[in-house]
């Protein structure tokens, strides 16, 4: 510890602490921010005013924000709010699925499936399905299987097993 620092700790003992209360707090408060955005985009959105809803999700989108990343990669498949463009949905579903975002892991699959916005690529699309299969909310994964189990009619064994282990190798990551 330098002297500057002894004589800070003699004479105001409890500093570390209230700069790591402080800085919590900020935190806490941006998180709180953060949340309190995306549920009034999702609010806008439930009311069909999807030019104010893209408004709220673009920032967020571009900041990291998955679930936004997801909604917003809807938006551009559907043409709500925005232009329809299957490749912005593409790119917005891809950043939310390597988060893990289940919901976004699934359209992407379609997409691929379909060849829109992106390349048509059975065993991406199978990638993507199996990895929404698995971490789908119990009330999606039936039909979720379904869709799954539909695409890899389409496929050969071996273009099965290359993706099932694209699947087994994938990781989520986070955006810095």
């Amino acid at each position: 510890m330098g002297r500057d620092d002894e004589m800070g700790a003699k004479l105001f003992p409890g500093w570390k602490l209230a700069v790591a209360t402080a800085t919590a707090a900020v935190m806490l408060a941006a998180v709180s921010a953060h949340a309190q955005s995306l549920s009034q985009g999702v609010a806008a959105f439930k009311r069909q005013d999807y030019v104010t809803a893209s408004r709220v999700f673009i920032p967020l989108a571009e900041r990291g924000n998955a679930a936004a990343q997801s909604q917003l990669g809807f938006m551009f498949e559907t043409g709500r709010g925005v232009p329809q463009n299957y490749t912005e949905a593409a790119m917005w579903y891809r950043r939310a699925a390597e988060q893990g975002d289940s919901l976004a892991q699934y359209s992407l699959g379609l997409l691929y499936d379909r060849g829109q916005g992106v390349p048509r690529d059975i065993v991406e699309a199978s990638k993507w399905l199996n990895l929404s299969t698995a971490a789908a909310p119990p009330r999606a994964r039936e039909s979720r299987a379904r869709i799954r189990d539909a695409v890899t009619t389409k496929m050969t064994r071996a273009e099965i097993a290359e993706a099932r282990l694209r699947a087994l190798e994938w990781a989520p990551s986070r955006e810095h």
